[in-house]
């Protein structure tokens, strides 16, 4: 009875040493995750006194901040990058060279707004006109290109919104070359996004020689860029500006710091000030609060796939190209992936077949899905082998 009644005693005691142990581990895990919860929060506690506005990390795709990004808007000068993707497409062709020399047509001369000052019946170099675009927000520099790769400016404009519809800009519409208002003409901040991301990707040899110009002198006229962040922010490299009364103010910024870019687009913002003050306090909040980290190697297993007839039971499931993501700063332990497959995998498997998608999801962030393929051949049983393993699946099932 004493035996029992001691050994009763223990058990008791360490239930509830069990229970007090799981108890503080609770409090712990909830501590971590509200500490965890709490600077996600402050990572994506920013707005802006712009109107639209949409902060992304070219290179996971990760959007930091959004408002409003997906409202047509009023492009100003910002989608005089749309026709510069099509002259790059004609410089890369081989349709134009940069030392062409192209006509000013009396249209292209006396358009208003911010202006290059280039002269009807001159011929003009098409590099110079590009800088007259990329530096002085040339309105007659932008109709001068347009005219002469399309015939006319209308037809030039047909050509964008074919382009933004082959690019996926799908609330995007353009009825000029310039961005000067007009019933129709609107694009969003997602979508100019998505065109500063192909120009630097399709023309990295034109984004880097033209963006990052800081002033052209053109026929003794000298201007400065109206970029707020070059010069002026560590690792900016371009994009356009725009203003009209009723845009507002806007930028496209775009900066790379060891080897991350951050692409930004405000619109709608009430000064010059502003756009100065908020393209370079956003840019700073993202590159101070979010990093990229890579959680999985090129070739990296992640998991066996079971194989039916095979000379090896499993297949190693891996990606094939490393997979990094954009987190708040010392979050990594909100990543959390999930594997399926349907199988078992018939054989005979081939190395890199597809096999089975790994689904990863970020605090904040839209699901990655990606792809997983065979690690590794695996050949067929021999005719003995397969006959067993069909003997053994009548038995025993599965």
């Amino acid at each position: 009875m004493k035996i029992k009644m001691i050994r009763r005693v223990s058990l008791l005691l360490l239930a509830a040493t069990l229970s007090l142990a799981a108890a503080q581990a609770q409090a712990q895990t909830q501590t971590q995750a509200q500490a965890q919860a709490q600077a996600q929060a402050q990572a994506q506690a920013i707005d802006t006194v712009a109107e639209e506005a949409i902060l992304v990390d070219m290179n996971t795709g990760a959007v930091l901040l959004d408002k409003n990004a997906d409202v047509e808007m009023p492009t100003s000068s910002m989608s005089k990058t749309v026709g510069l993707y099509l002259v790059f497409e004609a410089l890369k062709s081989g349709q134009w060279k940069l030392t062409d020399q192209l006509p000013v047509s009396k249209k292209a001369w006396q358009m208003g707004g911010s202006k290059m000052f280039i002269r009807v019946g001159d011929k003009v170099s098409v590099e110079d006109l590009i800088k007259g675009v990329t530096v002085d927000s040339g309105n007659d520099a932008m109709v001068c290109l347009a005219q002469n790769l399309a015939g006319s400016e209308k037809d030039f404009v047909a050509r964008e919104n074919a382009l933004a519809k082959r690019l996926g800009m799908d609330h995007s519409h353009f009825m000029d070359a310039t961005g000067l208002p007009l019933p129709g003409h609107y694009s969003t901040a997602r979508d100019l996004v998505t065109m500063t991301e192909h120009i630097i990707n399709d023309f990295p040899e034109y984004y880097h020689e033209f963006f990052n110009i800081k002033t052209f002198t053109y026929d003794k006229i000298h201007q400065t860029n109206r970029d707020p962040l070059l010069g002026s922010f560590e690792g900016a490299d371009g994009v356009k500006t725009g203003h009209t009364d009723i845009a507002g103010y806007g930028v496209i910024g775009s900066a790379i710091r060891n080897g991350r870019r951050l692409i930004l687009v405000l619109n709608g913002l009430p000064s010059w000030n502003a756009r100065v003050t908020e393209s370079a306090r956003l840019m700073q909040w993202g590159f101070r609060n979010f990093e990229d980290k890579q959680i999985l190697t090129k070739d990296q297993e992640v998991g066996q796939a079971k194989v039916w007839l095979g000379q090896s039971k499993t297949v190693p499931l891996v990606v094939e190209k490393g997979v990094t993501v954009t987190l708040p700063i010392n979050q990594a332990n909100g990543v959390k992936m999930a594997l399926s497959y349907q199988g078992p995998i018939e054989a005979p498997v081939r190395k890199g077949t597809v096999i089975g998608q790994l689904n990863i999801t970020i605090p904040n962030q839209p699901s990655q899905i990606i792809n997983l393929v065979a690690g590794k051949n695996v050949k067929r049983e021999g005719l003995f082998g397969r006959v067993a393993s069909r003997l053994v699946y009548l038995l025993h099932g599965a």
